[in-house]
Order: C-alpha cells, then structure tokens, then sequence
C-alpha cells in the first residue's frame, strides 16, 4: 500500500509545486530541494485531503510531538528543547538526525519536512480512519 500512497503524495507535490516526478523521492525537503513556499503546503494538504478523503490536521507533527511533555519542556524563550527536538526526531525518522539543533524554533518545524513526512502523516490518518471504520 504504501507504494501506492507515495505516488498520491508525489502527484500531489508535482501538481502543486510544477517540479518534474523524479525530483519528489521521500528524501527530498520541501522547502530546500522542492522549492515551496508556505503557501504551497496549503495546496499540497488540500490536494492530499482530497486525494485520500482524509483530514490532516494543521500543526500536526508539531502537537504530535508536544503529546504528554509540559509546556514549558518542549519550549522555552521560542526555542525548542532538546527534549522537544527528540520528540520530532521520534515522529520524523525520515529526517537527517543533524538537522535537530539546538536553537531550532517550532516556526521552523516545517522546514524540516520531507516528501516522506507527508506519506507518514497520510499512512497514520488512512490507518485511524479504518479503525474507525
């Protein structure tokens, strides 16, 4: 299946962002190597919602990795924790380890994701829907 979800994601990306097929590979980050801007993740969820007839929630990753940690753990000063980086390297594997630094903000969580992050977040949501089922 997830063959199958990738190349949804990947439709997606090319349709919202004008890049060829072979540049969306689950490594590729959005911002640096696909060139969106943040409005083009508007598009790629709206096109990804419709695609899968799911609802992916906006800040997702971010509340993911916030789950069962104290406030004033995950951030303090608009800087994350090191605590909180290990929380969205536990919920991002596909990202390189050394892109977690220190001095990271929770604005600059999506700059971190990659194509694969969104194949991720659609595989979690088609499982909980047919859970629900």
């Amino acid at each position: 299946m997830s063959d199958a979800i990738f190349e949804k994601v990947q439709e997606a990306f090319v349709e919202a962002l004008g890049v060829d097929d072979d540049e969306v590979t689950p490594e590729a980050s959005i911002f640096d190597d696909l060139g969106a801007e943040s409005l083009d993740l508007l598009e790629i969820v709206f096109l990804l919602e419709r695609a899968f007839d799911i609802k992916i929630p906006r800040g997702g990753v971010e509340e993911a990795s916030k789950s069962g940690i104290n406030p004033e753990d995950y951030e303090q000063d608009g800087v994350l924790t090191q605590l909180a980086l290990d929380q969205l390297k536990a919920h991002m594997p596909e990202v390189p380890e050394e892109e977690f630094t220190l001095g990271l903000t929770a604005n600059d969580i999506p700059r971190l994701f990659r194509v694969q992050t969104f194949v991720h977040i659609v595989e979690r949501l088609l499982a909980e829907k047919a859970g629900e089922a």
